[in-house]
């Protein structure tokens, strides 16, 4: 194993050449992900590969380990999707634990074999593969423990150092560093980000600002991998110099990927590689490789260009990281109407269903309605029980647009990724839609298309902190957007969950992470709302009670037997199944009546969920309050 001081010495003699992307030549021999599983049943052709990038040049050899650790592994796909034929082989060989190790190993022993002892040979470990708390669902202890099992196997066969690659979260970096340094003081670390392939991001000044701060982590080289081409390496790279003393590690893509008859291409040149890699050099860079798309016949153009050069810090600073970058604070956004009145006045909100097509007109009407008689805000699923409708920004922006109210839109984590997730609701902050309901969503399964794929990159405690991060002005990854968002966070709680302590600490988690307000699920007895109340005054977060009027013994029966989260007291299912057909929905609004009166002291407003969207009842329903 090699000790850091022998590492900093090697660096000392001259540029240091890494490998290219053993992956993506993996699965141009045909191999199928997950492509780590290949050092156990394609073991030659690993090897192989492993000296042909020895034979090129590279004398720094990543493990085919990137993706080993158990969380990443055993990640399934969604059932209904194709599953990669690889998958089928995990069961055959042991627990997650044992493939974990038995990857690891191997990996390192056919990197071994494969090149000669001038050569250094590095772990690859990589993100956990699914978002942290509180933006995912990994806890951190789950990823310590997959960073730590993963990390001991490449420690035990003597690995000679470690290379964190392709992190775009910091914390989980600092997770993985901290894992290591308590395993192994004395280990190489070279710790590198992927970053994304945007000026403006540059111009803020993020490399040099992760260089620094990776920096004081004890690690031994600073570096950038994959995402972007060697062109927009070197604006990194002089960027990050400024930020550190340290090593700094190069490792672009040979360009821009394209798909091309189902396989994933680049299309960069070879010497136009090397080129780049002699001015990386010459930027600062000690370690020079590639990532995804970078063959042994770009290692070969990097190893000749660089072979005579001696890395040095340039002084001449590229256009971008030449531009000033503004400090003065980011402009905020017009506030939602909601975030006004919220704790000064009482506030009514009626949720309307869409149509399943394009037929849009009455719910537009219904809007206008309930806005003529005092409501202030209209409630817009996102596709509840997974039901095909209208998107859910393009409806929110019409009726705000065309009935003049402001919308609650309630948006679902079960149809995007990160990315969409992201992108959708800057679009939406554009069209002015401010209040926004986070939710997890119900899964694909149970809906109008079962063999749909549901994502749930993140859950609805991640999504309040994705909106709570767009209203300081950055993204999930810490990049700016150009100003701070505006939105008005609301977040669901269901008072009679079967978990009742899970629930209660999932809405603190989102009150924790930004959640301005919360909704509750349909409640039908006072004893509940009085613990609610008791509950948020804790929290110290304005509350909306959810009420549903029900309208019939059947609608009654189906709502308390077979919706989750909602339970109709037994005096209320006698009252509904004792009344005439012709008059249970009198009844049923009586009902409502009576509790609205009688909980409307104790939230800051009244969330009603008519059935079937329909406005008269909710109008109905709200009588009550003015008697």
């Amino acid at each position: 194993m090699l000790t850091r001081q022998q590492f900093h010495e090697r660096l000392e003699q001259g540029v240091l050449v890494a490998d290219g992307a053993i992956g993506t030549m993996l699965a141009l021999r045909g191999i199928s992900m997950p492509y780590e599983l290949a050092n156990l049943t394609h073991p030659e052709i690993v090897r192989a590969l492993h000296r042909e990038y020895y034979d090129a040049g590279a004398r720094l050899i990543e493990t085919n380990t990137y993706t080993a650790n158990r969380i990443r592994l055993f990640n399934l796909p969604e059932r209904g999707s194709e599953m990669p034929p690889a998958y089928s082989q995990l069961e055959r060989f042991g627990t997650p634990a044992d493939l974990v190790t038995r990857i690891n190993q191997e990996g390192v022993r056919l990197a071994r074999e494969a090149v000669e002892t001038d050569a250094l040979v590095f772990g690859a470990v990589g993100p956990v593969g699914k978002p942290l708390e509180p933006v995912g669902e990994t806890r951190l202890d789950e990823a310590e423990q997959a960073f730590r099992e993963q990390i001991c196997a490449l420690l035990e066969v003597g690995v000679d150092g470690l290379i964190l690659e392709t992190f775009i979260d910091p914390r989980e970096l600092e997770l993985a560093i901290r894992v290591v340094r308590a395993l192994a003081p004395d280990i190489p670390i070279v710790a590198s980000k992927g970053f994304v392939e945007d000026g403006e991001t540059l111009m803020e000044g993020l490399p040099e600002h992760f260089s620094q701060t990776t920096s004081a982590l004890d690690v031994d080289a600073v570096g950038a991998n994959c995402i972007v081409g060697p062109q927009r390496m070197l604006d990194i790279v002089r960027m990050m110099a400024g930020g550190t003393d340290l090593a700094i590690s190069a490792m672009p893509t040979p360009g821009l990927p394209q798909l091309v008859r189902g396989q994933v291409v680049y299309d960069i040149h070879p010497d136009y590689f090397g080129k780049y890699a002699t001015r990386l050099v010459e930027a600062g860079a000690r370690i020079v490789g590639g990532c995804c798309g970078t063959t042994p016949d770009h290692t070969r153009a990097i190893a000749q260009n660089v072979a005579k050069l001696h890395p040095t810090r340039s002084t001449t600073m590229s256009p971008i990281a030449r531009r000033e970058r503004k400090t003065e604070e980011l402009a905020t956004a017009n506030p939602s109407h909601l975030s006004q009145i919220l704790g000064t006045e009482r506030v009514v909100t009626v949720e309307l269903d869409l149509p399943r097509g394009l037929k849009i007109q009455k719910v537009i009407e219904n809007a206008r309605l309930l806005k003529e008689h005092g409501v202030q805000l209209i409630d817009i699923s996102d596709g509840a029980r997974a039901r095909l409708r209208m998107n859910v920004i393009a409806i929110s922006h019409l009726i705000q647009e065309q009935a003049g109210i402001e919308v609650m839109m309630h948006f679902a984590c079960r149809d995007r990724n990160l990315l969409a997730i992201q992108s959708d609701l800057l679009g939406a902050h554009a069209l002015g839609i401010r209040c926004i309901l986070a939710i997890t969503g119900d899964p694909a399964q149970i809906g109008d298309y079962p063999t749909a794929t549901s994502v749930f990159d993140v859950d609805a405690i991640g999504l309040v902190r994705i909106l709570s991060r767009f209203n300081e002005g950055r993204d999930l990854a810490g990049n700016t957007i150009g100003m701070r968002a505006n939105f008005t966070i609301a977040a669901a709680y269901n008072p009679l969950a079967p978990d009742l302590e899970m629930e209660r600490d999932r809405l603190r988690r989102k009150v924790d992470e930004g959640a301005h307000l919360i909704y509750t699920q349909p409640i039908f007895e006072m004893a509940i709302v009085e613990q609610t109340a008791e509950l948020m005054q804790r929290l110290k977060v304005p509350w909306l009670v959810g009420v549903l009027p029900l309208r019939s013994a059947r609608h009654a029966e189906f709502m308390h037997n077979e919706v989750p989260g909602i339970s109709i007291p037994e005096p209320i299912l006698r009252q509904m199944s004792e009344a005439p057909e012709d008059t249970a929905l009198q009844v049923g609004l009586s009902i409502a009546q009576e509790f609205v009166r009688q909980a409307d002291p104790y939230a800051q407003g009244i969330y009603l969920m008519p059935p079937a969207g329909n406005a008269q009842i909710a109008l109905q329903v709200l009588e009550g309050l003015e008697r």
